[in-house]
């Protein structure tokens, strides 16, 4: 479940930051940099803020997230 709640969260800010960036000011670019670079580091240092965040809301991290479900034939 924190890996849904993770990429809809993530997609929702890019995407707010690109309309922001469109109609108010082109400064709000530096959102989007922002969240690109966060989402860089944490592939490299295995730490993401957001998820700390919503851990101690309580959401539960899976299994595996992106694992391929296995056939019980």
């Amino acid at each position: 479940m924190l890996n849904k709640y993770f990429r809809v969260i993530v997609g929702t800010m890019v995407l707010l930051s690109v309309v922001l960036t469109v109609y108010v000011n082109p400064n709000w670019m530096w959102f989007t940099v922002f969240i690109g670079v966060n989402l860089i580091q944490s592939a490299f240092t295995k730490w993401c803020l957001l998820e700390t965040i919503l851990m101690k809301l309580g959401v539960k991290k899976e299994a595996a997230s992106c694992a391929v479900p296995s056939s019980k034939e």
